[in-house]
């Protein structure tokens, strides 16, 4: 009897600590869903206390799926990282961030770039941090052991645009560093209540529902629906919502995917909005058993065709370890499947600055694409 009660007090004092971790670390954001008067409740997409992608949409449904993950992640596989040192990452120059000129495009690697477009200065997916986990010490750690850029040198930046708020596209340590410098934040709805309880005023969150087009700074943005889910910590999954962007400034069109599973989605977008200049598709961190909320690199280069693409950028790959392929294999397979397509891609090295459709540093994009620096 004494045994019961000291294991029910063992359970009952670590569901306490879980409890007041999630409750008081700010990393875990805050969740909007609770507050009955926010616009999230009238939302087409909110249903039955979640958004919903129109289409049935799921990760894994079985023990023996969940098994077969644990049993996936811990075998020792080889080149699920590339090896020290031989991730190449260019050094920003930030002083020239914001210069006049045409459409410039920066990948940071993951999601994580920097548009230039229309004259105005977008970071979009700002994941900067060590690693992708609530906990960084704990989490998988960053291809690259130095960055790109510090954040502190940094320019004013425009805006900063989030696809959803997983820990591999929204950190809290990279917007503490960084929310000082951006003058405004477009986020899909719920995902502003994150950035409230970080120190972000609310006059500097824009939050949308899919389908919404809106103009800024001579820009026209539109949130976009995406195939994928939502949530930090154990509870409010799925309750705020995920999206893509299309932005348009300047005489150009860019197509940002977020995280997405395939599906008619892409054709419909294409109908709507393209054809696009550019477009950043989520290519990397696939797997059968989460087909519906990742694509394929055979189906980024689909998707990219759907929404009438020109320029191919797949993101989503050489930064973090997130799922049992090698690490390089979502670009060896996008580019081979570009080349049996017909589409132009082009892959830069982490840091590097490409103009779309212009000369860039004495070559030309084409020739730039054919660096094929991952193998």
């Amino acid at each position: 009897m004494i045994t019961l009660i000291v294991l029910l007090a063992v359970v009952l004092l670590l569901a306490a600590t879980v409890y007041a971790v999630l409750a008081l670390d700010p990393v875990f954001g805050a969740q909007a869903y609770r507050d009955r008067g926010h616009r999230l409740h009238k939302s087409p997409q909110f249903k039955d206390g979640k958004f919903r992608y129109p289409l049935p949409t799921s990760m894994v449904t079985s023990a023996a799926d969940y098994l077969s993950m644990l049993r996936d992640f811990a075998k020792r596989r080889p080149n699920a990282r590339p090896a020290p040192g031989r991730l190449p990452v260019v050094k920003l120059d930030t002083a020239a961030i914001g210069r006049p000129g045409p459409l410039r495009v920066t990948w940071f690697g993951h999601s994580a770039s920097l548009l230039e477009i229309g004259g105005c200065t977008i970071l979009l997916d700002p994941m900067l941090g060590r690693a992708p986990s609530p906990f960084p010490r704990f989490g998988g750690k960053r291809y690259a052991d130095t960055m790109s850029f510090e954040i502190e040198a940094l320019p004013p930046i425009d805006a900063v645009i989030f696809s959803h708020d997983h820990y591999d596209h929204l950190d809290y340590g990279t917007i503490r560093r960084l929310h000082a410098k951006v003058g405004r934040f477009f986020v899909p709805l719920g995902v502003g209540a994150h950035l409230r309880r970080w120190g972000v005023d609310e006059s500097r969150i824009e939050e949308h529902d899919w389908h919404e087009t809106f103009e800024w700074e001579g820009l026209r943005l539109s949130c976009l629906p995406a195939r994928h889910f939502s949530g930090r910590g154990l509870a409010g999954r799925d309750a705020t919502l995920w999206c893509a962007w299309a932005i348009e400034g300047g005489g150009q069109k860019v197509f940002f995917s977020g995280d997405s599973g395939y599906g008619p989605h892409f054709a419909e977008i294409g109908e709507r909005f393209g054809p696009f200049d550019l477009t950043l598709m989520e290519c990397g961190q696939y797997d059968p058993r989460w087909a519906a909320i990742h694509m394929s690199p055979e189906e980024t280069v689909q998707a990219h065709i759907d929404v009438k693409g020109g320029t191919l950028l797949p993101i989503h790959w050489g930064a973090f370890t997130l799922a049992m392929h090698d690490w390089n294999d979502p670009i060896r397979r996008a580019s081979a499947e570009a080349a049996r397509k017909g589409v132009r891609i082009i892959s830069p090295r982490i840091g590097e600055t490409v103009e779309i459709g212009f000369e860039m540093s004495g070559a030309s994009a084409d020739a730039a694409a054919a660096v094929e620096w991952w193998r």
